[in-house]
């Protein structure tokens, strides 16, 4: 049996965000296993993204995915199952946007590709956490600062990625991997029906609602996650 401790865990982060949507579950877990944050902002399709992370990626791995993150890893399980070890999906989804959710994503594409794409955080930000840390300065400014980072260019091509994106479910049916779902119980973006539905889907996976938490459950309960994240690359 393959030592736990050495098992490589690829973090594919969300949309416009960077590897500090992973900062406190690799300072905590990192020196256990090895981790490293998977690029997915130079192609505008799942299809490609998906490739470019295969091929630097090990020939096996476990992998977890927030959001953006969970719809680029359903794909690289449809390209390559037998690569994957074991999967974690935060705060996403499998089906495809509703009519609603595909058009405000036209409208942040139309916005960054204008010029205005600072304008986002305004929009974005009431939707991104809970309530309650809507006047949480540092939050915040991490959110901001990877915004940032990603920048108009990156994020026009994810969204487009996202945006055109297949119903995944089918693929969860046929799953038969170690898997844990985690979805803060206010997620606004993907709620915890959209978890409870993966996880009907997924054979023998475990579904986690963190109290008290929007979307970005890595950064808004970042030693629940750590928690979870833990018992799942021990399982």
């Amino acid at each position: 049996m393959a030592d736990i401790h050495q098992e490589h865990v690829i973090l594919i982060p969300g949309l416009n965000c960077t590897g500090a949507l992973f900062g406190p579950q690799v300072a905590a877990l990192g020196g256990v296993w090895p981790m490293s944050i998977a690029d997915h902002g130079g192609a505008s399709s799942l299809e490609e993204i998906a490739g470019q992370i295969l091929a630097a990626a090990p020939e096996r791995f476990a992998m977890a995915g927030l959001s953006m993150g969970g719809y680029v890893a359903f794909e690289i399980i449809r390209q390559a199952p037998r690569r994957v070890t074991r999967l974690c999906l935060l705060d996403t989804r499998a089906a495809m946007d509703t009519p609603e959710d595909a058009e405000r994503r036209r409208r942040t594409i139309a916005l960054a590709a204008s010029g205005q794409f600072e304008k986002l955080h305004g929009l974005l930000w009431p939707r991104l956490v809970h309530p309650s840390r809507l006047n949480d300065r540092d939050l915040e400014a991490v959110v901001l600062a990877m915004m940032r980072d990603t920048g108009p260019e990156r994020f026009i091509r994810q969204q487009t990625a996202v945006l055109n994106r297949p119903d995944y479910r089918p693929i969860l049916e046929a799953m038969r991997l170690p898997a844990t779902i985690i979805v803060g119980a206010q997620d606004e973006i993907t709620p915890p029906s959209a978890s409870r539905e993966m996880g009907g889907l997924i054979t023998g996976s475990r579904v986690f609602e963190i109290p008290d938490c929007g979307h970005l459950s890595t950064l808004e309960a970042p030693s629940a996650v750590v928690r979870l994240l833990e018992d799942w690359l021990k399982s």
